[in-house]
């Protein structure tokens, strides 16, 4: 259950108005923003709001459809995106798992930060307001087959994302949180090739 969430986790992973909400401080993240990378650290909790999981790592994306996200704690696992192919590695289990990219994102968190600037096509986005200096908003997906109902993301001032809240259908609700950001960093194209390591078990395309 748990590598299964960081795989839809990973399926899952960044100048404002003064008054600019949520909606308006994604566009201007999404179009000044053409690459990133951030640590970050990822809680599940339940419908109860109680803690059942948690996990930290770092992520990296240069849009559109590149991505690296490394999960460093509990279990080491090294996700991406290189374009045209998604691949997921557990170290613990040398097993590398390959989709297609496209197959893989659908309406996911990916697909909001990494994918192109048409966010509006794969969700429908409404204000959710403000709270502790940040602004919010709701992002649904329009596909039916999307990991999460719901995702809720914050913005501070500078239109950087602090907080992305993922619902599933069983009312969990897993928070990421960002730090360090950094925008528009220069990241080599390495970082956005995997090639499977000898003797890994290869699932999939």
């Amino acid at each position: 259950m748990y590598k299964k969430l960081l795989v839809g986790i990973s399926l899952v992973l960044c100048a404002a108005a003064a008054h600019a909400g949520g909606i308006d401080k994604l566009k201007q993240f999404v179009a000044a923003t053409h690459s990133a990378q951030a640590d970050f650290s990822q809680v599940l909790l339940d419908p109860n709001g109680k803690k059942m999981q948690s996990a930290s790592g770092t992520m990296q994306f240069v849009r559109p459809g590149k991505f690296r996200w490394v999960y460093q704690k509990p279990y080491e696992q090294i996700i991406v995106g290189d374009g045209a192919k998604f691949w997921l590695y557990d170290l613990d289990l040398n097993q590398v798992t390959v989709k297609r990219l496209d197959a893989a994102l659908g309406s996911s968190p990916a697909a909001l930060l990494s994918g192109n600037n048409e966010i509006e096509r794969g969700f429908t986005l409404k204000e959710s307001g403000s709270q502790d200096g940040l602004d919010w908003l709701q992002a649904v997906p329009k596909a039916q087959d999307s990991s999460f109902d719901r995702i809720l993301m914050a913005f501070n001032e500078q239109a950087e994302l602090v907080i992305m809240e993922l619902h599933d259908s069983f009312g969990n609700k897993t928070v990421l949180r960002f730090s360090a950001l950094k925008r528009n960093p220069s990241l080599s194209p390495q970082l956005f090739k995997f090639v499977p390591p000898k003797g890994a078990d290869v699932m999939g395309e």
